[in-house]
């Protein structure tokens, strides 16, 4: 059986990533790709439980470098119990965030040494990465409108503006870095026309059958 793929959504809060993730994982199934839907932190039992230690409580709840090992442990767990037997079965994982925003969001949002960051990450994946990267990318005051109109809010959406411009900077970075993996989506535009965009996106990098 063939591998699936691995796609992951990034991006700072209010970018529309849960709705795209959802949107190209429905085109994909119609173009006869199973596929699997999920997130981070999160994804899988444990990481579930993990999650609910990172989002909520107080801003201030965690130290950085403490933070970004609690993400690990939970994308360790989310990668051996749900993203890899899904590969093997041949299906499609996309999900909503993944090892990149904890190097963006605890490196330079909230300052931990992105080396000491890459370490953890190494050692948590093994060498594992997406197969593909969509940055959905997004002026910071208009994603955190489109957050604030939301029910709830959790800890990221409560921190400042600057860190959210921190984050901002941190992905577009990443994605220069390494545009082999890396895509930026302009997340302005109605979600009509960003889905439409990820999925020329994906059918360029990756072998995606037509829908006719």
């Amino acid at each position: 059986m063939t591998r699936g793929r691995f796609i992951t959504l990034e991006g700072g809060d209010g970018a529309g990533k849960t709705l795209q993730a959802a949107r190209l994982s429905e085109a994909l199934d119609a173009r006869g790709m199973g596929t699997l839907l999920t997130r981070e932190p999160g994804g899988s039992p444990g990481a579930e439980e993990i999650r609910h230690l990172l989002v909520s409580g107080s801003v201030e709840r965690w130290e950085p470098l403490a933070e970004a090992m609690l993400h690990a442990a939970a994308r360790r767990d989310h990668l051996l119990h749900t993203i890899e037997p899904a590969l093997e079965q041949g299906l499609w994982v996309i999900s909503d965030r993944f090892v990149d925003s904890m190097i963006v969001y605890q490196g330079y949002g909230q300052g931990a040494d992105l080396d000491v960051l890459e370490r953890i990450s190494t050692l948590s994946l093994g060498g594992f990465e997406p197969d593909l990267t969509l940055v959905l990318d997004i002026p910071v005051a208009d994603g955190l409108r489109r957050a604030e109109a939301r029910a709830g809010s959790n800890r990221y959406e409560r921190m400042g503006r600057d860190f959210h411009a921190r984050v901002r900077e941190g992905f577009l970075a990443r994605a220069r870095a390494e545009p082999g993996r890396f895509a930026v989506v302009d997340a302005r535009a109605d979600p009509e026309t960003v889905g439409r965009e990820i999925l020329d996106i994906v059918a360029q990098r990756l072998p995606v059958p037509s829908d006719g």
